[in-house]
């Protein structure tokens, strides 16, 4: 009689090299997945930028920070995406942002809320380590505007990158000594404020 295993089904060996196949790629897939933008949630006042929003304020931060420099981004996750995919191999890029949902990026995602500016954790956002910081507060008002200036200058060894509306001008020259630059932010789906960058520092932005 023939034993248990002579009965058992084998896979020829072209058979195995396309299983094989098939789980790379689904593992690739999951990968390629972990790392896509979440959607975004207007209930957290999410707006992500356009493509080439995201570009250019990436390679800005590159530029101020150097090719080994520490770059911080409060509450704009679209520019640490493209951080992520352009920046040196000795940068840094760091995510400070409410949404829980970017802890995929482990050491790389600090939680954030602006409401309480400075509880920060030492190790991730230590005090003056960052060689350039940008900020997209989430919303348009002087309490959220102040509060994240609050952890700006924290954070920052002097340069500073704001995102946010025309309107928050005033009280942003007020709080970071910015100005206004000539780059206009986009955001993929509109928005109706009039958006604007303000920067602290000579840039290619202006």
């Amino acid at each position: 009689m023939s034993s248990d295993s002579d009965d058992e089904p084998q896979l020829s060996a072209h058979a195995l090299e396309a299983l094989k196949e098939f789980y790379t790629e689904n593992q690739a897939s999951a990968e390629s997945n972990a790392e896509q933008m979440p959607s975004e949630n207007w209930q957290l006042s999410q707006f992500w930028y356009d493509e080439e929003t995201a570009t250019a304020l990436a390679e800005e931060a590159i530029r101020e920070a150097g090719p080994s420099g520490r770059i911080a981004c409060i509450s704009c996750p679209t520019t640490y995406y493209k951080l992520q995919s352009i920046k040196p191999e000795g940068c840094r890029a760091v995510l400070l942002e409410f949404d829980e949902r970017f802890q995929q990026h482990g050491e790389d995602f600090v939680f954030y809320d602006y409401n309480k500016p400075l509880e920060l954790p030492a190790d991730a956002a230590e005090q003056g380590s960052f060689d350039i910081v940008l900020a997209d507060p989430p919303f348009l008002s002087d309490e959220c505007l102040e509060k994240t200036s609050q952890t700006v200058k924290y954070l920052s060894r002097g340069k500073v990158l704001l995102c946010t509306g025309k309107i928050m001008g005033e009280a942003a020259a007020r709080l970071l000594q910015v100005r206004e630059c000539q780059f206009q932010p986009r955001h993929s789906k509109g928005l109706a404020n009039e958006f604007r960058c303000f920067v602290n520092y000579d840039s290619q932005l202006s």
